[in-house]
């Protein structure tokens, strides 16, 4: 049994509408920045702030699967921008005609142009073979480290951060580049860096990609597909 939790627990309620619409801003304006960053590195404290943030994610069975591996050196993140560009290279040859030239007009720079970027690692073999929680779902310390980095990029976002998402790269050569172990997952390389400008709505959005589905085609009730 687990122990009694008398005194553990503190009282609980709404925040103040402030409070509430802060948190709503934060939601609603967070952007994926591809190539607005500043040069200006981020303070040590500021970077302290947002990696404590990601660190009071939810995870299962409190197994606390992520590490952040810090990358600030101009070398470093130019071996990372020649892995991603190969991957790109790829990425643009699954896509044909104006697809393909709109693709290959996006800006994908965060990698050169953030003073900052963050790898996010899932350890699955943290807390032993047997995790409460994931003995049903063994995708929940991934989805777990995912927590982690919204907590990071909603923190950013009130910060006056832009994060930017990479997704494009083969996990096995960045892997090679810092030295992570072969049992270890790379869930997000994240850049980061101040912003003045970001965009009124996704990118992807704004440059014609592909647009917001509508809430009320996504909800069901009782049961898929009922309304």
């Amino acid at each position: 049994m687990l122990p009694e939790q008398n005194g553990c627990l503190a009282a609980a309620g709404a925040f103040s509408p402030d409070e509430r619409a802060a948190v709503y801003r934060a939601i609603e304006t967070r952007r994926d920045v591809r190539d607005e960053f500043l040069p200006e590195p981020l303070p040590e404290d500021l970077v302290a702030r947002l990696l404590a943030a990601a660190h009071q994610a939810p995870s299962v069975g409190f197994m606390q699967p992520w590490n952040f591996v810090l990358v600030r050196r101009d070398e470093t993140r130019e071996k990372v921008w020649q892995a991603f560009r190969c991957a790109n290279d790829e990425a643009a040859e699954m896509f044909s005609g104006e697809r393909q030239a709109k693709y290959r007009s996006l800006k994908l720079e965060g990698i050169r142009k953030a003073p900052l970027s963050i790898c996010v690692t899932c350890d699955r073999t943290r807390g032993g073979a047997v995790v409460l929680g994931r003995t049903h779902n063994p995708q929940m310390d991934l989805y777990s480290t995912v927590c982690a980095v919204q907590n990071l990029w909603l923190a950013a976002r009130a910060e006056g951060v832009g994060v930017g998402w990479v997704s494009i790269f083969h996990e096995r050569e960045i892997k090679a580049i810092l030295g992570i172990p072969e049992h270890i997952e790379i869930v997000a390389w994240l850049c980061l860096g101040f912003v003045d400008k970001l965009y009124q709505e996704p990118e992807l959005a704004a440059k014609g990609w592909r647009q917001r589905l509508p809430l009320e085609d996504l909800v069901f009730e009782e049961g898929w597909g009922v309304r």
